[in-house]
This record gives structure tokens, C-alpha cells and sequence, in this order.
């Protein structure tokens, strides 16, 4: 993809910020995907699952493009390694959508229906975290143009801040939809039992893998 190329002539946060929004579209497709559960439009869900894993694929691509049209020579703002780790933790969250869809068809869902709207509550919780996490992303051709300092990087450390604070919200979630389901665990069956286990642990983790992303910004912010 020779836009890619192309991007790192303005700026080289300019394709992260062209993979992100390829992460982006993960994460909402996934929102269908639970607000199909949701309504109980189950037909739906396995398409829309298909559909967040080419979404995730195009992610790959694109993650891909970036490291081969990265510049080894020419002068970064920040260290060429951090670029790419930005990328990696970007698109491990749109691997984790993917991973959370492939999940939710492994074995009908017959759970209560308490159980499976903890579920949407659970993975709103992380997407809170997710984006703020995007818009700190899209904050990074500021942060350039301001030296990685002045407003835009206490506006960025805030959001940073936040982060942190949503993250821990999304872990309170998970630890009281654990309670409430273990409570009742003796009544599934041992394939649903470890599928809700298993996606509940899953799905905090884009909130987890958010926040770590945020963090990186907010080291590299620190450091200039």
C-alpha cells in the first residue's frame, strides 16, 4: 500500500493512526455482534462474527504495510522500536475482537438472560476504556506539533489518567459478573460454564490491553 508510504512523509504517527482506525472497526462490529445477543437475533451473529474477523485481517494488512515502509534511517520523533510497539498493542486489541467473536459461536449460549446482558455490560465497561485510548491516538499529531509538550500533552496524560481509572471500573464489572455467575454455576452445563468463564476473562482484557496502550504514550510523553 503505497498510501502508507506516503503517510510517513507528514508523519509517522499518521499510519498508526490509519491502523487504528482499522482497530476501530473491530471493536464496532463487535458491537453488533452483542447487541444481537442482546435482542436474541442469533441468525445474525455468526455473519457479523465473520465479518469482525476480515476486519481484523485488513488490521494485519495494514499493520504489516506499516513495519515494511517504516524508515530505518531517516529522523523519528520518537525510537523506531516504540513505533512499533504502539503498533503491536494497537492491533493485539483487534486480534482480542476477534478472538471475543470466535468465542461467542464456539457453543450456543444458554445461559439466563441476566447473564447475558453482565456480558454486554462487561464489554461496554472495556470499550469506555478502549476509547478514550482511540482519541489518545488520534491526539498524536498534536502531541508532534507541540514538542510532545504545553496542553496537548497534559490533555493527553489526563486521558491517560482516565484510562486507568475506566480500566478499574471494567475490573470491578468483571469481578461482580464473576460472583453473580459462580453463584449459580452448579445449574450449566461444564461447556457453558467454560465458555463464560473464558468470555469473561476475554472480554476485560480490551480494557486491560487499552490501558497499557495509554500508559506507552503517556512513558514516551514523560521521557521528551
Amino acid at each position: 500500500m503505497l498510501t502508507i508510504a506516503r503517510l510517513f512523509g507528514k508523519s509517522p504517527f499518521s499510519p498508526l493512526q490509519t491502523h487504528m482506525k482499522k482497530v476501530s472497526s473491530c471493536i464496532k462490529k463487535l458491537s453488533e455482534v452483542f447487541d444481537a445477543l442482546a435482542h436474541e437475533k442469533l441468525d445474525s451473529i455468526e455473519d457479523l462474527v465473520k465479518q469482525v474477523s476480515k476486519l481484523e485481517h485488513e488490521a494485519d494488512l495494514t499493520k504489516n504495510d506499516i513495519r515494511n515502509h517504516l524508515p530505518k534511517s531517516l529522523f523519528l520523533p520518537i525510537a523506531r522500536s516504540e513505533i512499533l510497539e504502539i503498533l503491536s498493542i494497537q492491533d493485539n486489541i483487534a486480534d482480542q475482537a476477534e478472538k471475543i467473536g470466535h468465542l461467542l459461536i464456539l457453543f450456543p449460549l444458554k445461559t439466563p438472560v441476566k447473564f447475558l446482558a453482565g456480558l454486554g455490560e462487561l464489554f461496554v465497561k472495556n470499550c469506555d476504556t478502549f476509547w478514550i485510548t482511540r482519541q489518545i491516538i488520534k491526539e498524536m499529531g498534536d502531541l508532534l506539533e507541540s514538542s510532545f509538550g504545553g496542553k496537548d500533552a497534559d490533555r493527553v496524560k489526563a486521558m491517560a489518567e482516565e484510562t486507568s481509572f475506566k480500566e478499574y471500573q471494567a475490573d470491578k464489572a468483571m469481578h461482580a459478573l464473576q460472583k453473580a455467575f459462580f453463584e449459580e454455576a452448579e445449574s450449566f452445563s461444564t461447556p457453558v460454564f467454560y465458555l463464560y468463564v473464558e468470555l469473561i476473562k476475554e472480554i476485560n482484557k480490551i480494557s486491560h490491553i487499552s490501558e497499557l496502550l495509554a500508559n506507552k504514550i503517556r512513558m514516551i510523553i514523560e521521557v521528551k
